[in-house]
């Protein structure tokens, strides 16, 4: 009966509508980058999305309006880096994500007036969401994951042999920057749900907890969806009875279900 009552609160609804999109969101491009061994361009670019937050709120913007295009250009820096200086790629993602860091810091000591917002977004508060940043989560994740639907099987390619996707016409650098870039805006869009510091989590978790138990390919992306979207929901019904942070919760949810997955895996 409580459980209804709380499902009950607009504020509830909205988390549920943005989270859902959201947990998705992040649990498809999560399989992709765990496969690919990309998982930590995810860590790196919340980083860089601290800084981009930093500089909107420090000239009076929307965070989110300069969070997403700054951070998505963030994502072609890397793999320009990585192309053009010769750096290994999660060297690459170490200068970005350093240098995202490091401005964010750099315009929280310069203004005073925005310190408590700007580290609000470090641990995230889903639960505080607004009906617009509901709406925008919704929109932006339906763009993700219709975009890789669309590019489903250039990506699928690439993904498993990329030297073999070039000789079958897969336009490869076209679609390392797609991924790059539809991690990018799923990145900023995590940062309400989880917070900056647990978005890599929200990313590699529900994946890598879904290859345990799937024994193919297209199995494991409904799987990871599955375990993502449970994990937030149930995450943010615990952190509301519990009173405990609803990123931090939903992030532990996940890493239970890993642990189960891979007791599973062994003794099954």
């Amino acid at each position: 009966m409580e459980i209804i009552q709380i499902l009950q609160y607009s504020f509830i609804q909205k988390a549920f509508i943005a989270g859902s999109f959201v947990a998705i969101a992040c649990a498809t491009l999560g399989i992709f980058l765990v496969l690919r061994k990309m998982s930590l361009i995810g860590d790196g670019l919340s980083h860089v999305s601290f800084g981009a937050i930093a500089l909107g709120l420090f000239f009076g913007f929307y965070p989110f309006y300069i969070a997403v295009p700054l951070v998505a250009l963030a994502s072609i820096a890397i793999l320009k880096i990585s192309e053009k200086a010769r750096v290994y790629g999660d060297a690459a993602i170490g200068i970005v994500s350093a240098v995202g860091i490091a401005g964010g810091v750099i315009l929280a000591s310069l203004s005073k007036g925005f310190n408590v917002d700007l580290f609000g977004y470090l641990f995230g508060n889903i639960l505080a969401i607004s009906a617009s940043e509901a709406v925008l989560s919704v929109i932006l994740s339906f763009v993700v994951i219709s975009v890789v639907a669309f590019f489903y099987w250039d990506l699928f390619s690439a993904t498993f042999d990329e030297e073999y996707a070039k000789t079958t016409g897969v336009k490869t650098n076209f679609i390392n920057a797609l991924l790059t870039v539809l991690t990018a805006i799923t990145v900023v869009l995590s940062v309400k749900v989880v917070g900056i510091m647990l978005v890599s989590a929200l990313l590699i978790l529900p994946a890598i907890t879904a290859l345990q138990v799937s024994k193919n390919f297209k199995t494991a992306l409904v799987l990871g969806g599955l375990f993502a979207l449970f994990s937030v929901l149930l995450g943010i019904i615990l952190s509301y009875i519990l009173d405990l942070p609803a990123g931090a919760t939903i992030v532990m949810l996940n890493a239970l279900f890993f642990a189960l997955a891979f007791v599973w895996k062994k003794i099954g």
